[in-house]
């Protein structure tokens, strides 16, 4: 037994085969958002043996990830590492023949403008629907196809959205409120959930790769209780969806930058700058030495403490600040601390 043996059991299974191996050999996913959907995710697709994996995260690596986000170890969390840095370290432990590209990023329209390959499949990893509803309206502009997933307490549910079938707007025409949904926070969440619905995002990916039909509906899970079911949300496109309908892509068309957003079942806020720009880190520490406290640089961010809340600031301008949950005070400590 070798290296050539690698994927000998996978090869083995019908509608894979040789030729299969070699499609996701030479595919490209895009797997949005690198928690505990997008970790499971990431780890089965390096095992598969998809050639390249493009990974893009705008968080970092906390003690409460590790229940869940199966790439990530004790020291990432210490170090406040960026998420996916953390998980491209990992994979290229689990298998150096994949090349991942890191992406420490907010996933934005501008953002997937300027990807460097065109993926084959986009997976989503992704912990709030307006970040899903834009997925879905660049997937459909590009009749790429993609796999959507979402989790919380016990509960998960999951589906494909192939090229020739509905979009997510077709079955939901506008995102649920915000309340309805519940978070982390609220409602916790169990990691055997998580594993069910990436598991199968994983094999619709390789599905599409290798050129197998997509399954028709949606799983639904309550891995407490015990249930399991396909449900069959998908018929035909609706007659007002704007992405199948009309060729209408809305979620592409509204601005991203310049706002500052609670992260799901955190005490914690991202802030963006009003214009996109290269923030020189090295030179922000040295202005901030002795002023604040728990300053430290990394080659990834900038991390330091005050008025009570905890900074991590990135190359990009954009900053994740902890232990503050009012948007417009997150705003205010953004201009106070790293500049208008």
């Amino acid at each position: 037994m070798g290296q050539h043996d690698r994927y000998s059991r996978q090869q083995r299974v019908a509608g894979i085969g040789a030729a299969g191996q070699q499609r996701l050999r030479q595919a490209t996913v895009l797997v949005v958002g690198c928690g505990a959907l997008g970790t499971h995710a990431l780890d089965a697709l390096a095992r598969a043996g998809v050639g390249r994996i493009l990974v893009v995260d705008r968080d970092v690596v906390e003690w409460s990830n590790l229940q869940r986000q199966v790439l990530f170890r004790e020291a990432d969390a210490a170090a406040g590492l960026p998420k996916a840095i953390a998980a491209a370290q990992r994979l290229a432990e689990v298998n150096g023949d994949v090349e991942v590209l890191p992406f420490v990023a907010q996933c934005s329209a501008e953002f997937l403008s300027t990807l460097p390959a065109t993926p084959d499949v986009v997976i989503d990893g992704v912990d709030n629907f307006a970040t899903r509803y834009l997925v879905n309206d660049w997937c459909r502009a590009r009749r790429l196809p993609w796999i959507y997933a979402g989790a919380i307490g016990a509960e998960a549910v999951a589906m494909a959205f192939p090229i020739d079938g509905p979009c997510l707007r077709c079955v939901w025409p506008e995102p649920p409120p915000a309340g309805d949904v519940g978070s982390c926070e609220t409602h916790g969440i169990l990691a055997p959930a998580i594993a069910v619905v990436a598991a199968f995002q994983v094999a619709e990916a390789m599905k599409a790769i290798v050129g197998a039909p997509a399954t028709r509906g949606a799983l639904t899970v309550d891995v407490w209780r015990g249930r399991y079911a396909i449900v069959d949300l998908l018929g035909a496109a609706a007659a007002d969806c704007p992405c199948c309908s009309r060729d209408e892509h809305p979620a592409l068309r509204q601005a991203g930058a310049g706002g500052a957003t609670s992260l799901c079942g955190r005490d914690a806020v991202q802030v963006e700058p009003a214009q996109p720009r290269a923030f020189d880190l090295g030179a922000h520490a040295e202005r901030l030495a002795g002023i604040v406290g728990e300053l430290a640089l990394t080659p990834h961010l900038l991390r330091f403490a005050a008025d009570g809340a905890r900074f991590s600031v990135f190359r990009d301008g954009r900053a994740l600040i902890f232990g503050v949950g009012d948007l417009l005070r997150a705003r205010a400590l953004y201009d106070r601390w790293v500049g208008a």
